[in-house]
């Protein structure tokens, strides 16, 4: 029996899971807070989501698995609480944008699994950004693959090339395989020399290359001389003020020197500097000077006063407030092959860490000075400017003109379409990366503005929900030919039913395409894993159809009653 799946809270992300589910033939229920009008099956109940008597409608206490995808967390505790107190057993797969809450449940309650929607689709739009058409991200080695569907055209270079030829490079991991004509798995097409043809689709995964993000000191002070000429706007009021006060004393000095009254040039200076500034002088200066010298001593006073109040304001404002952060973020911003990312978002903030981690230099255009996210985007290093993206002015300040790319990554759809045009206004040739919510929007968007690449959250993360939904610790997934397929990670035990099998074998008849196998403390790959014999205590890295989980869980639980 196919086991019994819960979605709670049917948003866009959530009830593209629930269709996900639902088309992978899965006995899938949903609950929402209003009704949906495509849906008249009565498999979606609809009632407050956190309600025992929603969860009971929905059957709680029958359910194997429960995915709550709600975007509120504290909603979404509470949902998980209450089923929890409904079926101990239960197995959740919960949604949290706060992913250390998320890893803390993880750790104290058993079957629970958090996931993050930003942290799924923030990884593809970065390797979006890198010229990956990726459609999908698995984790292997400690690192995160990006994962792309290979179509095999006419002037395809793998076309004619023999698919074990391939399954020899070690940066490249195949994933899954559809024959043009007929139905053959991956590691059958591997072993009998099976050759790429023409409309073929071929999923594979290929290692990240992680750019150095050291550069010497010199580097580093060139960068900040030749982007000197953008310190003039922040600093020009500062720097202007300060000028006429120094015109002030000078103009105060000369004229007591004209006087004659008995003292020097630097004398003269003195009483000027003490008497603007007020921090005292020689009174006796003028005390017998004629009256014309006091009546101007008298406005020298009133007007320095003014002069060095103003330009101690500004200046206190320009050191301990945001003028100086502005006015230092741009001496970083680089000069070419660097990342614009345009909206400090969840998304956007995930997407900068992760060009930095890998080497990359980035630029952030942010409209809020407020936001959370400018601090932890300058502690790393980054310049931030302040300012609206979809103004042009904006953008050549970023020196659009030299840049990688442009991801436009706001909480609006209608301003990511802005940005984005106006960046390609700029530069025709910049690849533009969009965040579009609507996942049924966003594809049309892609094919009306021909960007680089028009990515949805929800598109991204549903299928890894759904897949964690099917069972199991997922690792990676991704979808092809309305397949949903997964990568997991299946520690081989006594009674495991791969146990004591070779992997090619057993790969053939269970359909799946084995990664690698860590085993006695090596790792092992290509035909060395095909050879191997799988033993207790093995790691098994494979994808399979999602589709067969069920059936790989029923195997195990036959194995484990007998």
């Amino acid at each position: 029996m196919k086991p019994r799946i819960i979605v709670c809270g049917l948003g866009r992300t959530g009830y593209k899971i629930f269709r996900l589910l639902r088309q992978q033939g899965a006995y899938v229920v949903g609950i929402h807070h209003k009704p949906i009008p495509v849906e008249t099956a009565g498999n979606v109940i609809i009632g407050d989501l956190q309600t025992a008597a929603t969860l009971m409608a929905a059957g709680i206490e029958m359910a194997h698995t429960l995915v709550i995808a709600s975007s509120d967390d504290a909603l979404n505790l509470s949902i998980m609480m209450q089923a929890r107190i409904l079926n101990p057993q239960i197995r959740v797969i919960n949604r949290f944008y706060n992913t250390s809450l998320g890893d803390r449940l993880d750790q104290t309650l058993p079957d629970h699994w958090s996931m993050s929607v930003v942290g799924l689709a923030a990884t593809v739009f970065t390797f979006a950004a890198l010229g990956n058409q990726a459609i999908g991200q698995i984790k292997l080695l400690q690192q995160t693959w990006p994962i792309q569907e290979e179509k095999i055209d006419e002037n395809h270079p793998w076309r004619g090339r023999k698919l074990s030829e391939l399954w020899e490079d070690r940066t490249r991991m195949l994933i899954y395989y559809l024959p043009v004509e007929g139905k053959m798995n991956l590691v059958s097409a591997v072993l009998s020399e099976q050759k790429l043809k023409l409309g073929d689709r071929l999923i594979v995964s290929t290692q990240p290359r992680i750019r150095s993000p050291r550069k010497s000191l010199i580097i580093k002070l060139l960068k900040v001389i030749t982007n000197i000429k953008q310190f003039q706007q922040h600093g020009q009021a500062v720097v202007g003020m300060a000028i006429a006060l120094l015109v002030i004393i000078l103009l105060a000095t000369l004229t007591y020197v004209s006087a004659k009254l008995n003292i020097s040039f630097i004398d003269a200076l003195y009483f000027a500097v003490g008497m603007i500034t007020g921090a005292g002088g020689n009174d006796k200066v003028v005390e017998h000077a004629p009256d014309s010298i006091k009546i101007f001593t008298v406005v020298i006073m009133l007007i320095g006063a003014a002069v060095i109040g103003i330009w101690y304001a500004m200046l206190t404002d320009f050191v301990l407030g945001s003028r100086f952060k502005q006015f230092w973020d741009a001496a970083r911003i680089p000069q070419r092959y660097h990342y614009i990312v345009c909206g400090l978002s969840g998304i956007g903030i995930k997407i900068v860490q992760q060009l930095h981690a890998n080497g990359h230099e980035v630029v952030v255009i942010e409209t809020d000075s407020n936001n959370r996210f400018v601090n932890t985007a300058r502690g790393l290093g980054i310049p931030v400017i302040l300012g609206d993206a979809s103004f042009q002015a904006t953008l050549k300040t970023s020196n659009i003109h030299s840049a990688a790319a442009v991801l436009a990554v706001t909480n609006n759809d209608a301003t990511n379409l802005e940005i984005a045009l106006k960046a390609k206004g700029l530069t025709p040739s910049i690849p533009v990366i969009v965040h579009y919510a609507d996942p049924d929007f966003a594809g049309m968007a892609q094919q009306l503005f021909d960007f680089e690449a028009v990515l949805s959250p929800a598109e991204l993360a549903a299928p890894a929900f759904a897949a964690a939904a099917l069972g199991g610790k997922i690792i990676g997934n991704g979808i092809t030919a309305d397949s949903l397929w997964v990568a997991f990670a299946t520690v081989i035990t006594p009674t495991h039913p791969f146990c004591h099998q070779p992997v090619k074998d057993v790969a053939m008849s269970a359909d799946f395409v084995p990664l690698y196998i860590e085993t006695n403390y090596q790792t092992l790959h290509c035909w060395e894993l095909l050879e191997t014999t799988l033993s207790p205590g093995d790691i098994l890295y494979l994808t399979m159809p999602a589709n067969r989980l069920y059936q790989l869980w029923r195997d195990e639980q036959q194995a484990l009653a007998g």
